[in-house]
């Protein structure tokens, strides 16, 4: 087979349809892939020596690693709202095809310039909402020193220019104190439920296990000072004696309700709907959901009354008798 044709300007071996030098990076004429003549040495027709060829020029693998980084910026960085610059795809290819790379390598310096500072600036917003957060958390007992300090690290690693690192530590940040957020809040809304259960209760006569305002303010205590097991434990046991003293006194109300409607009825007062909602209450307790049959039933009651059950006489707007 013969020999590959050398390259014109450094004599390395072209590949048959090189456009392009892969040593020298120098464009090849169509007119010199032409010549098949090798060029001799004092004009005795021994082939010339081949210069050796240069080392390779590194900079398209360099190229793609520093493209693939600042993607990997981009994709990391999304959660804080902020978007990086990007070297279009033409000049990808132009940049790779570069007989001297030098150009574009500066272009791509200064995107990864512009895309550090506005990290940076995206890291400070995120500082100040995120501290904001873990004052919260700090006001009911939660501790969040190391998360201070993460915070601190991440903002030091984007100023100066570990920005891989900066971003994989604001996402672990984020991830604890949302996950720490969530258990309080959570806490919190078992809190008001099972308070406004109570309130339901006296509400519709049932006395309540517990005052409704002591509950709230002892759980509150709880609540702030971080004992959050301690507070679900108080929860559980309120409510479990709650709801047995609803399944005993609830459904004389439902029937005296009931009663109530079918006494209005008589007197030409349209009471379908109320009959319907009386039912659904009934139905949502029984079915093990107290907190919502509890206020169906409320609502019923301050919308349409409620009966005087010691005269047997019907009136609206009063409470039900002790």
């Amino acid at each position: 087979m013969a020999d590959s044709l050398p390259c014109p300007n450094c004599g390395s071996p072209l590949p048959a349809d090189a456009l392009v030098c892969p040593s020298c990076h120098q464009a090849i004429e169509p007119a010199a892939r032409a010549d098949p003549a090798p060029r001799t040495e004092g004009g005795r027709g021994r082939p010339a020596r081949r210069a050796a060829p240069p080392a390779a020029n590194p900079f398209g693998l360099e190229l793609t690693r520093r493209l693939g980084r600042l993607a990997q910026w981009a994709e990391a960085a999304q959660p804080l709202g902020v978007e990086l610059p990007r070297l279009p795809a033409w000049a990808e290819d132009a940049a790779r095809a570069a007989p001297n790379p030098e150009p574009w390598a500066e272009v791509v310096r200064g995107i990864e310039r512009i895309a550090q500072k506005r990290i940076v600036a995206a890291f400070e917003e995120w500082e100040k909402g995120t501290k904001s957060r873990l004052g919260r958390l700090e006001a009911y007992a939660v501790d969040s020193r190391l998360e201070r300090d993460q915070i601190e690290d991440a903002l030091h690693a984007a100023r100066t220019g570990d920005v891989a690192q900066a971003l994989a530590t604001f996402h672990q940040v984020d991830r604890v104190i949302s996950l720490k957020e969530r258990h309080l809040d959570q806490a919190r809304e078992e809190l008001e439920r099972v308070v406004a259960l109570l309130k339901d209760m006296a509400a519709l006569g049932v006395d309540p296990p517990q005052d409704p305002a002591e509950v709230a303010d002892d759980l509150e205590t709880e609540l702030r000072a971080g004992k959050l097991a301690s507070l679900k434990q108080q929860i559980r046991a309120l409510r479990v004696q709650a709801v047995n003293r609803l399944k005993a006194a609830l459904p004389r109300y439902i029937s005296e309700y009931g009663d109530f409607l079918l006494e209005e009825r008589a007197h030409g007062i349209a009471t379908e709907l109320e009959a319907m909602e009386l039912a659904q209450g009934a139905r949502e307790f029984f079915r093990g959901h107290p907190e919502d049959g509890l206020r169906r039933l409320k609502s019923l009651q301050q919308r349409h009354g409620v009966p005087t059950v010691r005269t047997g006489r019907s009136a609206r707007g009063r409470g039900p008798a002790g």
